[in-house]
C-alpha cells in the first residue's frame, strides 16, 4: 500500500465565504473599538462638565455612511447615554462618532433651581 498525499480543493465559493466571514470579523472587532472610544469620550466629559455617567455604558443608536473632512467615506454612529446633574434625575445623551474620531457629546444643560 502506498501513501498518497492527501489534496484538498477549494472551490471559490469557500475562499469567499472565508475572506467575507474575516471581514465581518474586523468589521466587529473596530466597531467594539470605536463604542470604548466613545465611553472614553463621554467619560472625559462627564469630568469636565461635572455629571454622573449612569451605568458606565454607551448604547449604539443609529448607523450610517459619512464622508470625513478629507471627502473619504466613514461609519457614522450615534452612541446613547444615561447621565445626571445631580444623582437623581436621569437625562439621556449622545455621543456622535465618525470612524473613530469624535464629532460631539451632547448633553442638556443643568437645570437651575431658584427658591
Amino acid at each position: 500500500m502506498t501513501d498518497r498525499g492527501a489534496t484538498v480543493y477549494f472551490s471559490l465559493g469557500d475562499i469567499l465565504a472565508v475572506v467575507l466571514f474575516g471581514l465581518a470579523c474586523l468589521h466587529f472587532l473596530g466597531a467594539i473599538r470605536v463604542r470604548e472610544l466613545a465611553l472614553q469620550a463621554v467619560g472625559q466629559a462627564s469630568r469636565r462638565d461635572d455629571f454622573q455617567l449612569l451605568d458606565q455604558a454607551v448604547h449604539i443608536r443609529r448607523v450610517s455612511l459619512s464622508r470625513d473632512q478629507a471627502g473619504r467615506w466613514r461609519i457614522w454612529r450615534q452612541y446613547r447615554f444615561d447621565y445626571s446633574y445631580n444623582g437623581v434625575e436621569r437625562r439621556q445623551g449622545y455621543v456622535i462618532m465618525l470612524g473613530k474620531q469624535l464629532q460631539a457629546v451632547v448633553v442638556s444643560e443643568p437645570s437651575m433651581t431658584i427658591h
